[in-house]
């Protein structure tokens, strides 16, 4: 099956990969831009960061190093906590465009939903929305809560909340109103760092399709229509993440896996945000 068919539809009418390359953590020298090179080689075309992750320039030397044209990638960035409470969201978006050294950015997500701040924030991405410096705009870690708050006072539904799910963490009741709300669940930490890899379901039904644990549990989530970011440097993982089109999962596979939730998450809250 072809990579190039598997995309998402946003609500803002832009085609998104339904699987893209994380980047959290990887600041060392030449880290970031050879795992790009990894995943562009291997047929990804999203990159996911962040301002906190410190290596937006490290992601657009790798970028800007690629013979790919702009407008079959997908870039993903987000402001951070800091940024809102000073009222500096216009400056940190400025800041990030100029590290990634691009015109725009494809999708621009409020990184976690600060108290008091977000709504303000939400206003200034409707503004890099409606410029055309951001093609999308969503948000990360946002409860039904936060998003029932943003619809009060916006038109513009975003177009991606970026949640932590996998098998251990299905966060049922947040998917579903997101799904119904036209809203794309795009999961991080979609591989649990490695806590579900020696689950013996998922390495009997790996057994099954010929792939590893971390496959399936892969393409659990994107066969019910949720995006994925797994992070990795590693040339041959890089590669192993995004070879999960070529088996489908049987429905009962799916609730067997389903079934290994045990609201386990994998990745901390900012000590800003407890």
């Amino acid at each position: 099956m072809s990579l190039d068919s598997e995309t998402i539809t946003l609500n803002s009418n832009r085609e998104m990969p339904i699987v893209g390359l994380g980047v959290y953590k990887a600041t060392k020298e030449n880290e970031v831009e050879n795992a790009i090179s990894h995943a562009f080689a291997c047929g990804y075309r999203l990159i996911d960061t962040a301002s906190a992750y410190k290596n937006e320039d490290g992601v657009g030397r790798g970028i800007k190093a690629s013979s790919i044209p702009r407008e079959e990638l997908f870039i993903i960035t987000k402001v951070w906590n800091t940024a809102q409470r000073m009222g500096d969201v216009e400056g940190a978006f400025h800041r990030s465009l100029e590290r990634l050294q691009l015109d725009y950015v494809d999708l621009y997500l409020i990184h976690w939903p600060v108290t008091g701040c977000y709504i303000n924030t939400w206003k200034a991405l409707e503004n890099f929305y409606s410029s055309g410096l951001a093609k999308s705009v969503g948000v990360s870690n946002f409860s039904i809560q936060n998003l029932e708050a943003l619809k009060e006072v916006s038109d513009i539904v975003p177009a991606v909340n970026q949640i932590e799910c996998h098998p251990l963490f299905y966060q049922k009741d947040l998917i579903s109103y997101c799904k119904n709300n036209g809203i794309c669940v795009q999961a991080y930490a979609p591989l649990a760092r490695g806590a579900y890899l020696n689950r013996d379901v998922l390495i009997q039904i790996g057994e099954k399709y010929g792939k590893n644990s971390a496959q399936v549990g892969l393409r659990w989530a994107i066969q019910q229509g949720t995006s994925i970011i797994p992070k990795s440097v590693h040339a041959d993982r890089i590669k192993e993440n995004i070879d999960i089109f070529d088996f489908t999962l049987t429905e009962i596979e799916m609730k067997a896996i389903t079934e290994l939730d045990e609201q386990y998450r994998s990745s901390g809250v900012p000590e800003d945000m407890k």
